[in-house]
């Protein structure tokens, strides 16, 4: 298995501040000026509109689901692959145990009756 974790996913440890939320998605709202924010660091509150924040919920629940959806589908194909590689060699090697057995089988039958055969020549001809 693979434990690497791919820094584009999000992790529940994250903390992702108001601004970094802004940058996800255009405000709908004019620009305020840096002096009259509603944003400070101590008080979080915004003015934008609850279609504004469902809007930025469904951009948001996207985006992770994308990079989830993209994880998985990597992850899967590994395992499928590292499974079928697995559920083969087991195969292969019955497969080849089960010729070995028929091989070996039909070569003493062969060779029994080649013996069985010389044998009658000789016995034949005296």
């Amino acid at each position: 298995m693979n434990n690497q974790i791919d820094a584009s996913i999000p992790v529940l440890t994250e903390v992702i501040l108001p601004e970094e939320i802004a940058a996800v998605k255009e405000p709908v709202t004019a620009p305020v000026a840096p002096e009259t924010s509603s944003v400070t660091t101590n008080n979080v509150t915004d003015d934008r509109s609850e279609e504004d924040w469902q809007a930025l919920e469904q951009t948001l629940h996207e985006n992770v689901l994308r990079q989830v959806l993209a994880r998985i589908d990597f992850v899967l194909e590994h395992r499928v692959r590292d499974s079928l590689a697995d559920v083969l060699q087991i195969a292969v090697e019955n497969l080849a145990g089960e010729i070995r057995t028929g091989l070996h089988k039909t070569l003493e039958e062969v060779i029994t009756r080649a013996i069985t055969q010389e044998i009658s020549k000789v016995k034949s001809s005296k």
